[in-house]
């Protein structure tokens, strides 16, 4: 059944909400289409279209809850959903303590990626006939033993309309290519993967050189398997954009999150006021940055500002949802999101990123005797603890720092270490802020995954933990 995402729409659903008594209720609609082409190793491995549509209805009975979703938009199907969210709230009532949800603004506004060419209407032969040439020809390049290529497109269309006066139409439209090489030297292999995502139609992908972009992953792979390990120790470093970037989202961003701040799992809880970071630092939570992901309404209706989390390297608030703002006693400041209408939103971050300072990125290099230039292009995750603030990752392949100047690159690099320890190093900050997102990917919390962006500057810290030989 073809269905039209309206406010409309929504307004129609609530009307039906609110004959059930209800104090306040909540209405959201999504329709998400998503194609992604995989070519393995010269093979078109995959090539998928997947569509979510649905209502999600949230209702507030006596300071309790409910919610429920239907995929199926008949009256029925409607109704029965209705149902369940009523009985849901009501049934908490007899169990569970109210709770405080903070107030949320009367809001109406309106967002759509602007795009030339929709991705959906291109033929999905001249598709495929991108990926597979460029998949075949990193599979011919000397020392590369595995390519992976993949081609994705994604519109995110999201209604919310809200007895509170909120209606909001959100669309997002994506485009993206990713690229992963493993190359072998000797008995070394080293895999290095990158991806490169627009906010936009298919006119992205048609004037990117994705020849070129494919070519440097394979050429780093292959320099990187002929590499060394670097000397475990703890360097002075300076820390490429998209290093920075994963360090603060997964080892600061999520501790930032006001639902962990209340569970008790967060490095941060009480220490608003405090120093947690050198006074050349100031990290940012915004919806609407240059390359990142658009989140200009959060899935209650609340608008999305730019919210600082740290200012000049004083921790300032906690990203929030209506109930953990109301818990904590905090601003509302836009971030309950949720994968989709099958689950019920929590505090999410949107785009989390340190704002640039003022150095040049050369300047970074001058004065290290002996350091490391990390990198995160490659990087293949690690592990982190909000609660305590550590982290480990696998980084990219990274380059060694000899007086001032890089001079050799190394494979196999890990950093570890406690993220305020981190931050408090911070030395100087470059101009050079970059932030992005991804078509293919986002970031996992409570079974949800949700598109996120990060990002920041170089920069440059006295001291951090390396790992290698």
């Amino acid at each position: 059944m073809s269905v039209e995402i309206s406010i409309d729409l929504g307004k129609e659903v609530l009307e039906r909400v609110l004959r059930r008594n209800v104090d306040e209720a909540v209405i959201r609609l999504q329709e998400r289409v998503y194609e992604l082409i995989v070519f393995d190793n010269g093979v078109l491995r995959s090539y998928g279209v997947s569509r979510v549509v649905g209502i999600g209805i949230q209702v507030f009975v006596n300071g309790f809850t409910g919610y429920s979703y239907t995929s199926s938009l008949s009256r029925e199907s409607i109704e029965s959903a209705i149902d369940r969210a009523v009985k849901s709230a009501r049934t908490l009532a007899l169990v569970a303590k109210p709770r405080k949800f903070a107030e949320v603004s009367n809001v109406k506004g309106f967002y759509k990626t602007s795009y030339s060419e929709n991705p959906f209407s291109v033929d999905s032969s001249e598709k495929i006939s991108l990926i597979k040439e460029l998949n075949i020809n990193a599979m011919k390049k000397p020392g590369i033993v595995s390519a992976l290529t993949r081609l994705g497109c994604e519109r995110d269309r999201r209604v919310i309309v809200s007895s509170k006066g909120i209606e909001v139409f959100n669309e997002v439209t994506m485009v993206g290519l990713s690229h992963m090489a493993v190359a072998k030297s000797g008995e070394i292999m080293e895999r290095v993967y990158d991806q490169k995502t627009f906010v936009g139609g298919y006119e992205k992908i048609r004037s990117f050189d994705w020849m070129s972009f494919v070519d440097e992953v394979n050429d780093l792979a292959v320099k990187a398997s002929m590499a060394s390990a670097p000397k475990a120790g703890v360097y002075r470093a300076v820390v490429d954009n998209e290093l920075i970037g994963l360090l603060l989202h997964e080892a600061f961003g999520h501790a930032s999150e006001g639902d962990s701040v209340l569970y008790n799992v967060s490095v941060l809880k009480g220490r608003v006021g405090e120093k947690v970071a050198s006074e050349s630092v100031t990290i940012v939570d915004d919806g609407s940055v240059e390359g990142g992901y658009p989140v200009h309404y959060d899935d209650e209706g609340a608008e999305k500002k730019k919210t600082v989390i740290v200012d000049k390297g004083i921790l300032k608030t906690f990203l929030s949802s209506r109930y953990v703002a109301g818990e904590l006693g905090i601003g509302l400041t836009g971030n309950a999101r949720a994968q989709d209408i099958t689950f019920n939103a929590i505090v999410r971050q949107t785009n989390f990123y340190m704002l640039p300072g003022d150095a040049k990125v050369d300047e970074l290099f001058e004065g290290i005797s002996e350091g490391i230039y990390l990198r995160g292009r490659g990087a293949m995750g690690g592990q982190v603890d909000s609660s305590m603030g550590t982290f480990t990752f696998n980084v990219g392949p990274s380059y060694i720092i000899k007086n001032g100047e890089i001079e050799k690159l190394v494979r196999g690099v890990t950093v570890s270490g406690n993220i305020l320890d981190v931050l408090k190093n911070v030395e100087l900050v470059a101009n050079d802020l970059k932030v992005s997102t991804s078509v293919f990917g986002g970031c996992g919390k409570a079974s949800q995954l949700v598109r996120v962006g990060d990002g920041g500057p170089h920069i440059r810290v006295s001291k951090i933990v390396v790992g290698g030989e």
